[in-house]
């Protein structure tokens, strides 16, 4: 697995949004609306860049937006539902890529036939750990050990 720059802001991103749900409703993910030029501050990511991973974002169903000067972002869940899985998923699609195709895209032949299955498994297990490991759990102190 590779890990973007894209990658990892946008899960950087959701951890500051989900920090000030915190201060909201835990049951609807509610709480302040965090502007887009504060993340991209606070977090070291290029607004101009951080725009594109937003709206990805908005489109994948995590985040909702409102406009306005006193608008923002919010979580569309709390973060207890939303999964660092999730978030990889939105910002760059496949979790193992090889050759740039998703692992399940892969095809082998001859001697290199089993090749895929490995593959597959090796997604498996990083989709394990990032699906069971949520905002939440980051907020908290709480990722899986290595």
């Amino acid at each position: 697995m590779y890990i973007s720059a894209r990658a990892d802001y946008a899960v950087r991103a959701m951890l500051a949004v989900a920090d000030a749900a915190s201060t909201g409703d835990e049951r609807s993910g509610g709480g302040e609306l965090v502007k887009a030029a504060s993340l991209a501050d606070s977090q070291d990511i290029p607004l101009s860049f951080l725009q594109g991973i937003l709206l990805d974002l908005r489109r994948a169903g995590l985040l909702h937006s409102h406009r306005g000067t006193e608008g923002g972002y919010a979580l569309t869940r709390p973060p207890a539902e939303i999964s660092v899985g999730d978030v990889l998923r939105a910002a760059g699609g496949a979790l193992t890529s090889v050759r740039g195709m998703p692992a399940d895209r892969a095809g082998y032949h001859g001697i290199a036939s089993g090749l895929r299955d490995v593959w597959l498994a090796v997604d498996g297990a990083i989709a394990l750990v990032v699906d069971r490991t949520t905002l939440a759990d980051l907020l908290a102190d709480r990722a899986p050990a290595p």
